[in-house]
C-alpha cells in the first residue's frame, strides 16, 4: 500500500500515437500537476523545486517520449532508480503501448508524420521507436495497450488506475456528438441541442467549432439558450449525487447537435466547467469535432425551415 505521506510522481511514456496526450489530459482533470515533453536534464530540478501548502502533496505527472530533448531510455531508467533510492516521492512509470498496424492507421487518418520517420513511411518510425523503447516498457509498473481502446476507454482506464481510490465519485464523462453520425454508445443521459440556432448556416462560422468565441457567442445569443442550459445544469447537479449514492461507477452525459461540431461542443464545454466548479471532475470528449462540415447532414437552412424553426 502506498504511503499517503509520499506525493506521487508518474512518468508517462510510450509509443507516439498510442495516447499519451489523452492520458495527461485525464490526469490533469483528476487534479494532477502535468508537465509534457520535459527535457530529461530538467527532471530532477523539477522534482526538487520547492513547494508549499497543498502543492507539496499534489501528484505530479511528467510526459516523456522520443521527442523529449536528451531522451535515452537507458539513462531514464537510471534516473528513475536514483529517484526511488532518494525517496520522498512514490515514483511509478506508465507505458502506453499499441499495435503497429493500429498506429499506422492513426497516423494515416490524422495525416501526421511519425517523429522518427519524417521522410519515410510511418511503419519505419514505429518499428524504430518500439525497439528503442523496449527496455523502458519492461521497466514500467503500468503498461496500457490502447490497440482496441476508444478515447473514452482509455480515459476510464486512467481514472480507475490513478484516480483517488478513497472517493466513491463515479467516473464522469461529458461527450459531444453529431446525431447525423450516429448516437453514442453507453451514454446514460442524452440532451438534444438541435433546438438552438445553428452556426453551420453562417458562412463565417461554419469552418469553426463550438470552442471558438464567435461560434459560442452565436449559440449563446439564442433566446432559449440561457434558461434551458441552466435548467440542464441544475438537473445534473441534482442527479450526480444520487448516482453516487446508488453506487454507479460510470456516468456519461452526451450533448448532441446535427453535425457535432458547433452547438453540442459549446454546451458540453460549458456544462463541464459548471460541474468542475461544483466539485466534480468530468472528462470532456468531442467525438465529431474534427469531422468535415457537410450541408447534406445539417438539414434545411433557416430560410427553408418550417415556421417552428426546424430541427437543423
Amino acid at each position: 500500500m502506498t504511503d499517503a505521506a509520499e506525493p506521487r510522481l508518474l512518468l508517462v511514456t510510450g509509443l507516439s500515437g498510442a495516447g499519451k496526450s489523452t492520458v495527461l489530459k485525464v490526469l490533469e482533470d483528476l487534479g494532477w500537476e502535468v508537465v509534457d515533453n520535459l527535457p530529461l536534464a530538467l527532471l530532477e530540478a523539477l522534482i526538487a523545486a520547492p513547494t508549499k501548502g497543498s502543492e507539496a502533496t499534489r501528484p505530479l505527472a511528467v510526459g516523456i517520449d522520443s521527442r523529449s530533448r536528451g531522451f535515452k531510455p537507458a539513462s531514464l531508467v537510471k534516473q528513475i532508480k536514483a529517484l526511488r533510492e532518494t525517496g520522498g516521492r512514490d515514483v511509478q512509470t506508465l507505458f502506453i503501448d499499441c499495435a503497429g498496424a493500429e498506429l499506422e492507421r492513426r497516423f494515416s487518418e490524422t495525416r501526421r508524420r511519425h517523429p522518427l520517420a519524417e521522410d519515410r513511411p510511418a511503419a519505419d518510425g514505429i518499428a524504430r521507436e518500439r525497439e528503442m523503447m523496449e527496455s523502458l516498457r519492461r521497466w514500467a509498473e503500468h503498461v496500457v495497450d490502447t490497440t482496441n481502446y476508444s478515447s473514452n476507454d482509455l480515459q476510464q482506464e486512467v481514472r480507475q488506475r490513478f484516480g483517488d481510490t478513497h472517493t466513491d465519485e463515479p467516473v464522469l464523462t461529458i461527450l459531444s456528438f453529431g446525431f447525423a453520425r450516429g448516437l453514442p454508445r453507453n451514454a446514460d443521459l442524452v440532451f438534444d441541442m438541435r433546438y438552438l440556432r445553428n452556426p453551420h448556416w453562417d458562412p463565417k462560422l461554419r469552418p469553426g467549432t463550438g470552442l471558438d468565441p464567435a461560434v459560442a457567442a452565436y449559440v449563446i445569443a439564442d433566446p432559449a439558450y440561457e434558461s434551458s442550459i441552466s435548467q440542464i445544469e441544475a438537473l445534473l447537479l441534482t442527479l450526480l449525487p444520487r448516482y453516487r449514492a446508488e453506487g454507479k461507477s460510470y456516468v456519461t452525459i452526451a450533448f448532441g447537435c446535427t453535425g457535432g461540431r458547433h452547438r453540442s461542443v459549446h454546451v458540453a464545454d460549458r456544462v463541464a466547467r459548471t460541474l468542475r466548479a461544483a466539485g466534480h471532475a468530468p472528462t470532456v470528449t468531442h467525438r465529431n469535432l474534427d469531422s468535415a462540415p457537410q450541408d447534406g447532414l445539417e438539414g434545411k437552412p433557416p430560410s427553408a425551415a418550417s415556421a417552428s424553426g426546424g430541427n437543423t
